[in-house]
C-alpha cells in the first residue's frame, strides 16, 4: 500500500484514534495474549514469530492460519487455499474464517473485514485483534482445552 495517499481531515482523526486504541491494547498485552493462544493452538504448525502489529499481520494475512484455528476449535473442516498467492484467494480464506467463526457463535459485530487484515494498517488491525480476543473468550466459554488468557483491564485508582 505504498502508493496510498495520506489520510486527512476527519479520516485522519479517526485513524489516529484507532491507532491510539490499538496502542492501548498493546500496552495491556492483548496482542501478546492472542499470539500466545494462537501459537498454543498451532503448536504442530507455523508459529507467529512475535507480537508486533507487523508480525501478526504477516502471520495472518493470507487467512490460512485463521482457517486452521477454526478447524481446531470446531473439529470441522474449514475450506481454504494453502497457497494464497493473490488478494482474491486470501480474501476467500478470510471470508471462510468469518463464516466458520460466525457458525461457531461469534457475534457478527465481532468479525472483521478482509481489508482490515489485508492492508495491515495498525488502525485496521484493531478489528482483527478484537475479533480474535472475542473468539478466545468464546472458545473458553465452550470449554476448549487451550485457554485464552487475556490481560486484566486497568483499574481506576
Amino acid at each position: 500500500m505504498a502508493n496510498r495517499s495520506v489520510k486527512s481531515g476527519s479520516a485522519f482523526d479517526t485513524e489516529k484514534k484507532l491507532i491510539g486504541r490499538y496502542d492501548k491494547e498493546e500496552e495491556l498485552g492483548v496482542p501478546a495474549a492472542i499470539v500466545e493462544w494462537l501459537n498454543a493452538i498451532m503448536a504442530d504448525g507455523e508459529q507467529c514469530p512475535g507480537t508486533s502489529c507487523d508480525q501478526i499481520h504477516a502471520y495472518l494475512k493470507d487467512g490460512v492460519v485463521l482457517c486452521k484455528v477454526m478447524q481446531k476449535l470446531t473439529g470441522a473442516k474449514v475450506s481454504f487455499k494453502a497457497k494464497a498467492t493473490s488478494t482474491f484467494v486470501a480474501a476467500g480464506n478470510v471470508e471462510n474464517f468469518n463464516k466458520a467463526a460466525s457458525a461457531y457463535g461469534l457475534a457478527t459485530e465481532s468479525l472483521f473485514q478482509t481489508t482490515d487484515l489485508w492492508e495491515g494498517r495498525k488502525a485496521n488491525m484493531l478489528n482483527v485483534i478484537n475479533c480474535l480476543s472475542n473468539l478466545g473468550f468464546l472458545a473458553n466459554s465452550k470449554g476448549y482445552s487451550i485457554k485464552y488468557t487475556a490481560p486484566a483491564p486497568p483499574t481506576m485508582e
